[in-house]
């Protein structure tokens, strides 16, 4: 049986290094970076469903204690490997994409490299769990440089041929790619904010934290939709396979969408 799995392993082995020699390291790089994005999309649902419970302080606690302890931020920490590398990986794209870089292995290389250094900071503060940071300052501060990149990308595709969908996806991109690794480091520079419902309910009743959240809401889900449109294009065979899977899906992400805006305009 041991002998067996060895066996099935090595072959496992064998068809990655096939496909890299075959059509080179990006290749499988974009279908982690896929699946990357899908897992991110199912953890911002569940993040949204989370948070609507706070109306509900006892159905909140409830769901935030699944949250704490050693294994639970463990995982959590773990669930920083798909957001970051997603967030970096997208990054190369962009610039791969727009700017016709020719120093693609390169980005790759910064993006691991990255993705690693991102890692052990988020870990040393994750058990450090003693920091604070002043919200406003850090929020301006990142979605200006948010917005800042977001405008080089509009300045960049303006004159693009491509459809408004695909610049809008591109856009969003370079929009998240700041503020999504913000938004989980900064969790974890302030541990109690995302534990507390009262510490909750007061950061997100800011009106700049409000336009912050609303934005991240919108861009996420949207990416995400769009991301799951072209995974369907690619991997669905027939039209109406497609069409079906596609409604489904923005139908869910638009309920989700709608929960959230709800509860970040009522707080």
């Amino acid at each position: 049986m041991k002998h067996m799995q060895r066996v099935k392993l090595y072959s496992g082995f064998e068809f990655v290094r096939s496909v890299i020699r075959a059509k080179g390291f990006p290749y499988p790089i974009s279908w982690v970076h896929r699946i990357a994005g899908v897992l991110l999309v199912l953890y911002a649902l569940i993040h949204i469903n989370t948070l609507a419970s706070l109306s509900n302080p006892e159905i909140f606690n409830r769901k935030a204690q699944m949250f704490s302890g050693a294994l639970p931020m463990f995982l959590e920490w773990l669930l920083a490997l798909p957001v970051i590398f997603h967030a970096l990986n997208g990054g190369r794209i962009c610039i791969y994409e727009i700017y016709s870089t020719k120093w693609d292995n390169l980005l790759l290389r910064w993006v691991v490299s990255l993705t690693a250094g991102y890692m052990l900071l988020l870990g040393y503060f994750m058990v450090l769990g003693n920091q604070r940071v002043t919200p406003h300052f850090f929020w301006l501060c990142t979605m200006i440089a948010g917005l800042a990149v977001s405008a080089m990308m509009i300045a960049r595709l303006r004159r693009s041929a491509t459809s408004l969908g695909w610049k809008l996806q591109r856009i969003s991109g370079t929009l998240l790619f700041v503020l999504v690794p913000a938004h989980m480091l900064f969790m974890h520079l302030n541990p109690e904010v995302g534990r507390d419902v009262l510490m909750i309910s007061e950061r997100m009743a800011q009106p700049l934290i409000k336009f912050i959240d609303a934005v991240l809401l919108s861009g996420v889900l949207f990416h995400g939709g769009y991301g799951l449109m072209t995974i369907a294009g690619d991997y669905i065979p027939t039209r109406r396979n497609r069409l079906l899977f596609t409604w489904a899906a923005l139908l869910i992400l638009l309920v989700f969408w709608l929960q959230g805006f709800i509860l970040i305009m009522s707080i």
